[in-house]
């Protein structure tokens, strides 16, 4: 592997390990791994595909990665490491990230992986994918010189593209596996084939997600496991309940008043994360085509009725903290521990709404807005805690339930909503990750969780195409404090909390967390020491 200086300083210093508990299941015991047994694995809700293609919800990824790899993946301390690659350069000036790719790696249906795919793969993520279009909008082409080298090109440097080739965020896709560019058409999205530990084998909807050992995998020995199965449940106590009973031997969806007493069993583990990779957090998102909350009084108002420190206690448990931004404290420069911008102050919202024209009516309604939410067992608390307190200023809400291809939907296509509390993934890079929630170009080409808001500011605009190819840090800071500062008046959107990664797991599993992307890791080194 091979790195410029640049780019290394640029791993070490800005990231550090993000991890709270100590990242690596690896170090949990000295044992020796045991081959064989079946992994349980619950979750609260079902996902809309197993490909993050067109959907990139964690849902997905948390599957996918068993089955689809990336060219590299990054360890608790943000350092790159090969997985379908097996070295890379990157040009001087930062316009071509040379790959050398593994050799003798097989799809599971025993065709070769060659440079092919990765072409395929990469342009399909810029041209479709929920956060491609941004991420990759510099890529102008993939050359192949030959099987086992894929060479991006740009048309300017893109600082983090590196970060976003990982199974996780960017898998390689079969290109034989899509023979059409109707990418939705595809059976890959519900019965993919990978590279991976583990070769899918059933989805029975509504039931479970089952994946089966890859006996030819590419890493000798691994994976140890013999299957992975996840199952769908309706709840987060469901989740907590298969873990306590032993039904499951994991879950990232127990419910956050369960962590405690999980912990008293000595069967049980319960480890908690900050994902640097991902930086997931609980936004909330006004439909600005509603003449009301056009009004940005009308949306300023709203964001001082919200207590988040009540959020964080009573539905998080103090697991989460409160968010002042949308770009996360990934870098020094972006903190989102600064002072908040709105200070939850009833009154002042109350005030704010009368001066727009909004005053009360005999029967104490101003206005009545519908509230969609990220299906979810924390998401469905906090539109519930939403209602309340925009219920005290008058304000009547509708909370609009649905499973995940609903609120999709509903959101994005039908635009069926008037505020939104969503999840966000704000990434590794502001550019990857934030710049989506505020793009124009969301408006007119739709995909989920990219500018539900459809606001349309050009100087934010202009300023996430210069900070995207920006190379010195200070001067990407300094476009990102702008966009801030602005957004922070405008207020599209509203950072409520920073969300952990909390994963409940029987004792007995595992190596289980193995990358920075906390819940992307393969598995290929899971096992069940019974």
């Amino acid at each position: 592997m091979q790195l410029s200086r640049r780019n290394a300083l640029l791993f070490g210093a800005v990231f550090g390990t993000g991890i709270v508990p100590g990242l690596s299941s690896l170090a949990q015991s000295a044992k020796a791994a045991k081959k064989g047994g079946i992994l349980n694995a619950v979750a609260v809700g079902e996902p809309t595909t197993l490909v993050p293609l067109l959907d990139s919800n964690t849902r997905t990824r948390v599957i996918s990665t068993k089955i689809l790899e990336g060219l590299v993946r990054f360890d608790e301390k943000f350092t790159p490491q090969p997985v379908l690659a097996t070295s890379w350069a990157i040009s001087e000036d930062g316009l071509r990230y040379t790959f050398s790719l593994r050799q003798g790696v097989k799809w599971h249906d025993g065709k070769e992986f060659t440079a092919a795919d990765v072409r395929f793969s990469l342009l399909a993520f810029k041209r479709v994918g929920p956060r491609g279009r941004i991420t990759f909008a510099n890529v102008t082409d993939v050359e192949t010189p030959d099987a086992h080298t894929a060479v991006i090109v740009l048309s300017r440097p893109t600082p983090f593209l590196l970060r976003a080739l990982t199974g996780g965020e960017t898998p390689i896709l079969a290109a034989h596996s899509y023979p059409t560019e109707d990418y939705a058409a595809s059976k890959n999205g519900t019965s993919p084939i990978g590279t991976g530990p583990f070769i899918f084998e059933e989805w029975k909807r509504g039931s479970h997600v089952k994946l089966r050992r890859n006996p030819d995998y590419w890493q000798a020995g691994l994976p140890y496991l013999d299957a992975v199965v996840t199952r769908f449940v309706g709840d987060a106590a469901a989740a907590s309940i298969a873990i306590e009973t032993g039904e499951a031997h994991l879950s990232t969806d127990i419910s956050y008043v369960d962590i405690d007493r999980l912990r008293q069993n000595p069967q049980i583990a319960v480890d908690t994360y900050t994902d640097a990779y991902l930086n997931n957090a609980q936004i909330f998102e006004f439909n600005l085509e509603n003449p009301i909350l056009a009004k940005r009084e009308v949306r300023h108002a709203l964001a001082h009725a919200i207590d988040r420190n009540f959020i964080v206690d009573t539905i998080f448990f103090g697991a989460a903290k409160p968010a002042a931004s949308t770009i996360p404290a990934v870098f020094a420069a972006y903190n989102d521990e600064a002072p908040f911008q709105y200070p939850f102050d009833l009154q002042k919202a109350s005030q704010l709404l009368d001066a727009a024209g909004f005053q009360k009516k005999e029967d104490g309604v101003r206005f009545s807005l519908r509230l969609a939410f990220l299906p979810g067992d924390t998401f469905r608390k906090t539109s519930e805690y939403l209602r309340s307190a925009f219920g005290k200023l008058g304000v009547r809400v509708e909370i609009q339930d649905g499973d995940l291809g609903t609120y999709i939907k509903r959101v994005y296509n039908e635009r069926g909503f008037d505020i939104n509390l969503n999840g966000i993934s704000r990434l590794f890079d502001p550019t990857a990750g934030v710049q989506r929630l505020y793009w124009s170009d969301g408006i007119k080409n739709v995909a989920p969780y990219v500018n539900a808001a459809h606001y349309n500011n050009p100087e934010v605009d202009d300023l996430f195409r210069s900070a995207a190819i920006e190379k010195d840090d200070a001067k990407r800071a300094g476009y990102f404090r702008k966009i801030q500062a602005i957004a922070g008046v405008d207020l599209p959107n509203f950072a409520l909390v920073a969300l952990p990664t909390v994963i409940a797991r029987s004792a007995a599993a595992r190596s289980l967390v193995t990358t920075i992307d906390v819940t992307s890791s393969d598995f290929a080194n899971a096992w069940l020491d019974v």
